[in-house]
C-alpha cells in the first residue's frame, strides 16, 4: 500500500521565529525597459541557465472583475533580478525568448496558475520549467507548498510576504521600490530553494537541455 503524505507545513508561528531571508539589494534589481537592459538581462539569464521565475497580477476584489494580468514578470539569477512590466513597449519579444526557451530553465512555485494567463493574454507558452510546489510536496508534505513555506523548510529562513504587497496594484505605470524588492525576492527565493535542493531537474528528451 502506498504511504500517504504526512508531514505538515510549518505554521505561521514557527516561520515567524526564523531569521529573515536576505534577498537581493535594490541595486541588483533591474527594471528592464531599454534595449541595453534587455541585452544585459538576456546575457545574465542565459549564463545562469536555471533562473527564478514568477509573475504578479493586479488583484481583483469581486467575482465579476476580469483578471487581465500578468502585469509584471520577474526573473532572477543568484546575483540579479530582472523586473518586466508587461505593458511596457518593445519587451514582448524578450519575454517570449526567455519564457519559451528550452535552455533557460524557469524555476518557481504554482506555475500552473501562470501558464494559462501567459498563453491567453500574451500568446507565450512556458517551457523548460520546474514547479517546486510539487517537488517539495513529494518529499512527504500533506499539502502543496508555496514559496514562503519552502523557504522555511529548505533554507530555515523567513520570507516576508506582507499582504500590502500581495494586494498592491501591479498594473501601475511606476512601481514602488518595495514592489520591486517584493517581486525580485519571490523569484530569487525560488532559485535559492532550488539550488539548496541540488537542482532537481530532469529535462524531457525533446527539450534540448543537457
Amino acid at each position: 500500500m502506498k504511504k500517504s503524505n504526512t508531514l505538515p507545513r510549518p505554521s505561521k508561528g514557527e516561520i515567524s521565529e526564523l531569521p529573515a531571508f536576505e534577498g537581493l539589494p535594490i541595486d541588483r534589481i533591474h527594471l528592464v525597459r531599454s534595449q541595453s537592459e534587455v541585452e544585459f538581462a538576456t546575457r545574465k539569464l542565459t549564463e545562469a541557465r536555471f533562473i527564478g521565475f514568477d509573475t504578479e497580477t493586479k488583484p481583483t476584489f469581486t467575482k465579476e472583475a476580469v483578471r487581465s494580468g500578468p502585469h509584471v514578470i520577474q526573473f532572477a539569477t543568484l546575483e540579479h533580478a530582472f523586473i518586466v512590466q508587461v505593458g511596457a513597449p518593445g519587451l514582448l519579444g524578450f519575454l517570449k525568448d526567455v519564457i519559451e526557451s528550452t535552455v533557460m530553465v524557469k524555476v518557481g512555485f504554482g506555475l500552473k496558475s501562470d501558464r494559462a494567463p501567459l498563453s491567453s493574454q500574451l500568446k507565450i507558452h512556458l517551457r523548460a520549467s520546474v514547479d517546486l510546489s510539487h517537488t517539495i510536496r513529494n518529499l512527504g508534505y500533506s499539502q502543496a507548498v508555496g514559496v514562503k513555506a519552502a523557504v522555511a523548510i529548505i533554507l530555515g529562513r523567513k520570507l516576508a510576504k506582507p499582504k500590502s504587497m500581495t494586494t498592491s496594484n501591479w498594473a501601475k505605470p511606476e512601481l514602488r521600490p518595495n514592489q520591486l524588492m517584493y517581486a525580485a525576492n519571490d523569484a530569487h527565493a525560488a532559485l535559492a530553494v532550488f539550488n539548496a535542493m541540488g537542482r532537481p531537474y530532469a529535462p524531457e528528451p525533446s527539450s534540448g537541455v543537457l
